[in-house]
């Protein structure tokens, strides 16, 4: 009889990625640490603030507007910080995630389709548990979307604290993961939670989006070699794109990830092509990103995560308001539900596996990561129920305990997984040559 062929050999799902990006995703992991801890620190100073003494100082500062009516722009400073800074956030996102489709691992259809199911999957199942759980109550339906988003810095800052020698497989997945989940979580919003479209304005926000777009591709070496350029030139048409997208009742936060998708990845053939350095995006990326990390993003958070409890009483009221309970449902089991589950059937439909350095222990404590949501999830709240009101304050509480309680779990997971790495990564520094890069990332490198 004559030998039967011998079967393909299995993809690996989570790999360890090419060599330059394990680089770029160390060198997020370090400035979103710093970013993670800045927003906590301002989330809980809101919360000591709001219930206070003198709370009402710290209500009458998140209330006060200012800014210019006949344009739509008198806002309070709370919602200058989650329309206008958080935009910056956003325009971060909007540059992650086109260099990851452009020249990151995720322009390979074998290694972005695990991450991107396994986001969809972290969406679709929290959203389904909350939905279920506020059935009976159309009120409170209307925030399914909440428990949805994962928040990249407050995961990335308890990772790099309780992880230091977990695999880069685990990191990048983490990362794609969320920007994917973030990608989905804006699309929410432009479709569910925005309201009353004005056409005229949006239509209008075309042409200060085309001449940014058209600006930044043509004379993307002279913003990338000019850093005041592109503040003098490129930041006042943006401002205007997001200010005429804000006054046609679509979220001014896509604005952002427009902005940010308008830029370049790659390095036009006259600077040298790709082969010559970074391009406008990662040019932006490395300008924008404190900005966003210590600024933007902590700003936001001291803002919206306000809320007065009310004592033991009306700490017990929100955390038994089915808004709240769906919320630490859906992302405290969710989440790792939806990623998990995702992941593993993918490998038992397909002929995918894991890498061969990962246990689906890891990538269980990975899932359970995910479900630290704050960020998005805290301005997805307000979108769903009002700055203030009894359930988005009753939301904010179930998003901080759920937050905490996932990132217990998570360290409980990973903490022993990080010391049984310790013993791998010392037995995969021996095959180190003398150039300090690993032997498995010479061919990636080569190419």
């Amino acid at each position: 009889m004559g030998k039967s062929p011998s079967a393909p050999p299995r993809s690996s799902v989570l790999g360890r990625g090419s060599y330059g990006e394990v680089l770029r995703i160390g060198e997020i992991l370090r400035k979103e640490t710093v970013g993670g801890i800045l927003l906590v620190a301002a989330a809980v100073i809101a919360l000591i603030w709001a219930n206070s003494p003198v709370s009402d100082s710290y209500f009458a500062l998140r209330d006060y507007r200012l800014g210019f009516e006949p344009w739509h722009l008198e806002l309070s400073l709370g919602a200058w910080a989650s329309d206008g800074l958080l935009a910056i956030f956003f325009f971060l996102v909007g540059l992650e995630l086109k260099r990851e489709f452009v020249a990151g691992d995720l322009r390979q259809f074998s290694k972005s389709v695990v991450p991107i199911a396994a986001a969809v999957g972290g969406v679709a199942v929290p959203a389904v548990i909350y939905a279920l759980i506020n059935l009976a109550s159309p009120e409170t339906l209307q925030g399914w979307a909440i428990p949805t988003a994962t928040d990249i810095a407050f995961a990335v800052a308890v990772l790099a604290i309780i992880g230091s020698h977990l695999p880069s497989a685990l990191r990048i997945f983490l990362l794609t993961l969320a920007v994917v989940d973030d990608l989905l979580a804006i699309s929410i919003i432009a479709v569910f939670y925005s309201s009353d479209i004005q056409a005229g304005p949006l239509l209008l926000a075309i042409l200060p989006l085309a001449v940014y777009t058209f600006l930044a591709q043509k004379y993307r070496r002279f913003f990338g070699t000019r850093p005041a350029a592109a503040w003098v030139i490129l930041l006042p048409l943006g401002v205007i794109t997001w200010a005429v997208v804000h006054a046609s009742g679509i979220h001014a936060t896509v604005a952002g990830v427009l902005l940010g998708f308008a830029i370049p990845v790659i390095r036009s053939q006259a600077s040298g092509g790709p082969a010559a350095g970074p391009g406008l995006s990662e040019i932006f990326e490395h300008r924008f990103r404190p900005i966003s990390a210590g600024i933007a993003v902590p700003v936001f958070a001291f803002f919206a995560a306000g809320v007065a409890v009310g004592g033991w009483d009306g700490l017990i009221s929100a955390l038994t308001d089915p808004v709240a309970i769906g919320i630490i449902v859906a992302l405290v089991l969710g989440k790792p539900i939806g990623i998990l589950g995702t992941t593993w059937l993918l490998t038992k439909a397909t002929r995918a596996s894991l890498d061969k350095s990962l246990k689906w222990i890891d990538v269980f404590g990975v899932s359970l990561l995910a479900g630290i949501g704050f960020t998005v999830s805290l301005l997805v709240a307000e979108l769903s129920f009002g700055q203030g009101s009894a359930h988005d304050d009753h939301a904010k509480v179930g998003i901080l305990a759920a937050s905490l309680l996932a990132a217990l779990l998570a360290a409980a997971v990973l903490v022993t997984r990080n010391r049984q790495y310790r013993a791998v990564q010392a037995e995969e520094a021996v095959d180190t040559d003398q150039d300090g890069i690993p032997d498995v990332y010479q061919e990636d490198r080569r190419g």
